[in-house]
């Protein structure tokens, strides 16, 4: 469990990291969103030990961090940070003989991950050469090659296409399957909610929402309904406790006063025809998001 408690940060009288505290727990990917400049970097870096905390801890199994423990992090920057003029494969190898490896387990490595990203055939290519997103995937390799303990990575689906990112959800699913916690951040909401198990929603430097996926989207859910139906369903105007939001032929949307007012449009909805579909609406992550920044 890697545990983030009461974090400040303030840059003379301007304080951006107000009692940051949030979990990413073994063997499941967390989320992390925020706006451009709601601290997500400041929070990873000092996680990582780049940036000092003015107040605050984090742990990692209920033990303050030390440096020894930060070389079993994986960490991918927002900002590219490998070299240029440099091979792929090369590079590679060379950043997990940093982390002790021998150069027989650093080639395995490199050469499984390279594949595994789709790579392979670029591995004696100089990065610079790349595509932006093939250099995005050579990054985030980077922060696999050495077998981290943990994973922590800033918008890694950057400038990645669709099915690049489906293969790099690949390699990090299969990365939290072996226990390991991964925190990432992204602007990229939708691929977020498909992701990650956990969201932390940090707005202004302080956490605004933090849980399960589906815990937040339960909190958030409201009383909204949808109903499909062969008949009209312009009898829901006329409704107690129904507030109709939208409504074409045998579709409304509506807003219930409680369950049982709910409950109540189901059972006439059945009195005058066939109910093809009729369910609460979970809010997208988008939705939540807008919510809990306003």
């Amino acid at each position: 469990m890697l545990e983030l408690s009461h974090i400040d940060k303030s840059y003379g009288e301007r304080k951006v990291l107000d009692d940051v505290s949030f979990q990413v727990a073994p063997g499941r990917m967390t989320g992390f969103v925020g706006g451009n400049g709601a601290g997500k970097t400041t929070t990873m870096r000092i996680l990582l030990g780049v940036l000092a905390a003015n107040a605050g801890t984090v742990t990692l199994d209920g033990t303050p961090l030390t440096p020894e423990d930060r070389r079993r992090f994986g960490y991918m920057p927002e900002e590219r940070g490998l070299y240029p003029k440099m091979r792929v494969e090369e590079q590679l190898v060379y950043l997990a003989r940093l982390h002790g490896f021998t150069t027989h387990a650093a080639k395995r490595n490199a050469g499984e991950l390279l594949e595994r990203l789709g790579l392979g055939e670029r591995r004696n290519d100089a990065l610079e050469s790349l595509s932006l997103g093939n250099q995005q995937r050579a990054q985030i390799a980077a922060a696999l090659v050495h077998d981290p303990d943990v994973l922590v990575l800033d918008e890694p689906f950057s400038g990645l296409d669709p099915m690049a990112v489906d293969v790099v959800v690949g390699v990090l699913s299969e990365f939290a399957a072996d226990g390991s916690p991964v925190l990432f951040s992204s602007h990229q909401l939708d691929i977020v909610e498909r992701l990650c198990d956990d969201l932390v929603i940090i707005a202004g430097g302080r956490i605004r929402a933090s849980g399960s996926r589906e815990s937040l989207r339960e909190a958030h859910a409201g009383n909204r309904y949808e109903l499909l139906t062969a008949a009209d369903t312009g009898w829901l105007r006329e409704r107690p406790g129904i507030s109709v939001v939208d409504f074409d032929g045998g579709y409304a949307l509506f807003d219930a006063d409680d369950a049982q007012a709910a409950q109540a449009v189901l059972r006439e909805a059945l009195t005058l025809g066939d109910v093809t579909s009729f369910a609460p609406l979970r809010p997208t992550l988008a939705q939540i998001f807008k919510e809990v920044i306003q």
